[in-house]
């Protein structure tokens, strides 16, 4: 209160300045601006100076592995480094040389210069500008979006695989023998396990010391620089050792150390190639934009999934093309993101992007001041905190789950992880995103097609989902054909199925036979009288079959299948667990005149369900219908129709079926075209606005009529009812909607629907 009332008031002049300040800031580097605090700045500077020591191999590593002098990799850790975490999105990436674009740098560039050469290095400086240019268009141009089809699995395995190439290659230098000739995966294991037997003891003791000096800070010290601290342990023992207890006489091999680097001061300098080379250049500008693209926004995605962040691509995308145009300037080759410095800088307390400013300065300042200090840090220590990068980043756990959860998804992250590991990392990612994306597009092409019916007859029933549709023809095949049988099926595990009359079967014709049966494990079945079996017309036969564990099928009355003129069937079904199917009367079923069935079917958890109409099928539609689901819709629509006396009228409910294309539009318009040549017809009930808009344009509404498009379940079934053949309805015992109560046969005692 004192300082607020001591202090001198702001004049507007001051406080409008630095209100815009605040916002040209924000604007240009994000939000994060309003969090720098002296504890962020602390923890920056700690994880900064992690980043700088771990980039100093690695630079000149990867700057060698490009064909280029070793300095410029520590030049492409410092400028696009720092341009890269102020103007990106992510708040803990570290740019700077990686593994992936060294190697394709030199793949790219080596037929058309000498590696090493003065022509090789301008060729290098200006794909790098050119790959700058093409990365922040893709982000200026909002093509972001691209990076939303990386899904997390693909994501996952990336990860995964990422982990186990810095596992890989960082196996020589912890085991102390000399570095693989080649660079991929398996070559590098082949390599160690040739000269395992060649590992030095120092190196082993070095990074042993690293890893539990870094292990016991993380269990006990979570908030101190445990990376940090292990490295010093261990630059401090191998020091002692080779000072003192090996009387100097420690070889190099034995225990082999980062050596002496050149000050790493980038000079500005423009690359230097002729108009035809430049024409060379933008074929393989196109393809390291994929590669750095593909690398940067995948790493940007995994480390976001760890800190919580929300990665904003197209402005991750601006950044690292600004990153390497200004780069390309600054004697800079291609960059992007780096997994094996990411994770750590994450991981050692970064909270804002100036963990990266701090590592590029701290990179110029260790190597300036204290480069033979530096000299000494051990590779097996560095090699040690790479292996416990590599090791947290496989999160077994989460394979487990994914296994039991989904194996689409783990199939597609194990594929992902395995190509990482195996061939190219942009590669790896497009077949990633390609397997996912073929996945998805199987699911969508199978649309739920699902059978709707009432729970009850009460005046507060509601609309359910009774079972699914037919998922093909095949389904239809297998259902019961001409003569076939009127079932009454009970499947259930503690269920009661009763009914208040004895059970029996009328005999038809045809001298068929009708089977009561039960069939229960630790059950009781219970009847009045005896089971009969009478014939029907057709030769078919009429079942009532009880199917439960610890169930109690009871009756007192006949529940009776009466077979159409044509020989078709009834089929009263229950799937049900701890359901109870009740009548007090005798439950029938009579086909129509086509020798259809109308069916009773159930399945439910404890509940039960009237029958359906036999010539009005509810049907709810989810998903979308386009090119790649119409045959899989078209072909359900087509079992129903081919099933035994099928139901004429389709009332599709289409309020989730929220997008339909050209060839969606023209399915319905077959569908319509059939159901009418059947004496039928086709309703909606609730389509999407994008749906009726396809109509529109493709004229199907004025085939389909404005009067078969409804907005209500119950106004749709009023006026549905009205078109559907009164002689059906006259010897129909179903009677489940309202208008069956005044429609003709419903004062016939046959008929009466069961209680």
């Amino acid at each position: 209160m004192l300082k607020t009332m001591n202090a001198a008031p702001e004049s507007p002049r001051a406080a409008s300045a630095r209100r815009f300040a605040s916002r040209l800031l924000e604007r240009l580097f994000g939000h994060w601006v309003h969090w720098v605090t002296p504890t962020t700045l602390r923890a920056d500077a700690m994880a900064g100076l992690l980043g700088a020591v771990l980039v100093l191999p690695q630079g000149i590593a990867f700057a060698t592995l490009a064909g280029l002098p070793p300095e410029y990799g520590l030049y492409t850790a410092v400028v696009p480094c720092i341009i890269a975490a102020l103007f990106g999105s992510s708040w803990h990436v570290m740019s700077g040389p990686t593994n992936a674009n060294s190697l394709a740098l030199f793949a790219m560039l080596s037929p058309l210069a000498l590696a090493f050469s003065p022509s090789y290095i301008q060729l290098a400086l200006a794909v790098t500008v050119m790959v700058g240019v093409l990365q922040w268009l893709i982000g200026a141009l909002r093509l972001g979006m691209l990076a939303n089809f990386i899904s997390p699995s693909v994501l996952f395995g990336f990860t995964s695989g990422a982990a186990l190439l810095i596992g890989v290659h960082a196996l020589p230098d912890f085991l102390g023998i000399a570095a693989s000739p080649e660079h991929g995966a398996g070559a590098v294991l082949a390599h160690v396990f040739t000269q395992l037997l060649s590992a030095k003891p120092a190196a082993l003791a070095v990074a042993a010391i690293t890893l539990a000096a870094a292990l016991g800070l993380r269990r006990y010290r979570r908030n101190w620089p445990y990376m940090l601290i292990g490295l010093v342990v261990a630059t401090a023992l191998a020091w002692v050792w080779t000072r003192f207890l090996g009387g100097g006489a420690t070889p190099a091999s034995a225990l082999r150390l980062i050596g002496q680097i050149a000050t790493p001061w980038p000079r500005f300098e423009l690359p230097h190639i002729s108009w035809a080379q430049a024409s060379d250049l933008v074929g393989l500008a196109f393809a390291l934009t994929i590669v750095a693209l593909g690398q940067a926004i995948s790493i940007a995605k995994t480390v976001a999934m760890h800190s919580g962040q929300r990665i904003d691509a197209n402005r991750e995308f601006r950044g690292q093309g600004l990153s390497n145009i200004i780069g390309g300037f600054f004697s800079s080759y291609v960059s992007c993101g780096s997994m094996n410095r990411s994770m750590p800088n994450l991981q050692a307390g970064a909270r804002t992007p100036l963990a990266s400013v701090f590592s590029a300065l701290l990179l110029l300042a260790l190597v300036a001041v204290s480069s033979q200090l530096l000299a000494q840090i051990p590779m097996a220590a560095l090699s040690a905190l790479l292996l416990l990068v590599a090791v947290s980043l496989l999160d077994f756990a989460r394979w487990r789950q994914l296994f039991s959860l989904s194996r689409t998804d783990f199939g597609v992250a194990l594929a992902t992880m395995v190509a990482t590991v195996t061939i190219r990392l942009e590669m790896a990612i497009l077949l990633g995103m390609l397997l996912s994306l073929m996945s998805f597009l199987y699911r969508t092409s199978r649309p739920a097609m699902r059978s709707m019916g009432f729970d009850s007859r009460g005046p507060d029933r509601q609309l359910v989902v009774i079972d699914d549709a037919p998922q093909s023809f095949e389904d239809a095949r297998a259902a019961p054909s001409s003569g076939g049988s009127a079932e009454h099926v009970v499947a259930s595990v503690g269920a009661t199925a009763a009914s208040a009359g004895q059970p029996q079967a009328r005999p038809a014709p045809s001298g068929g036979s009708a089977a009561h049966e039960v069939a229960s494990v630790g059950g009781t079945a219970a009847s009045a009288g005896p089971p009969q079996a009478r014939p029907a017309p057709s030769g078919g036969s009429a079942a009532h079959e009880v199917a439960s564990v610890g169930a109690t099928a009871a009756s007192a009355g006949p529940p009776q299948a009466r077979p159409a003129p044509s020989g078709g069937s009834a089929a009263h079904e229950v799937a049900s667990v701890g359901a109870t199917a009740a009548s007090a009367g005798p439950p029938q079923a009579r086909p129509a005149p086509s020798g259809g069935s109308a069916a009773h079917e159930v399945a439910s958890v404890g509940a039960t369900f009237l029958p359906e109409c036999p010539q009005l099928k509810l049907l709810r539609m989810e998903g979308e219908v386009y090119f790649g689901a119409t045959q899989h819709v078209a072909d359900i629509l087509h079992a129903l129709r081919s099933q035994p006396n099928p139901q004429k009228h389709l009332l599709v409910m289409a309020k989730s079926m929220n997008f339909i294309d050209l060839a969606g539009a023209e399915l319905w318009e077959s569908e319509l075209a059939a159901r009418r040549a059947m004496g039928g017809n086709l309703y909606f009930h609730r389509p999407r606005p994008e749906v009726i808009s396809m109509w529109r344009k493709t004229g199907f509404t004025n085939v389909l009529g404005w009067e078969h498009q409804f907005s209500d379940k119950f106004t749709a079934i009023s006026t549905i009812f009205s078109k559907l053949d009164p002689d059906i309805c006259r010897h129909c015992s179903a009677r489940i909607f309202e208008e069956c109560k005044t429609a003709a046969g419903a004062d016939d005692p046959a008929n009466q629907p069961a209680r």
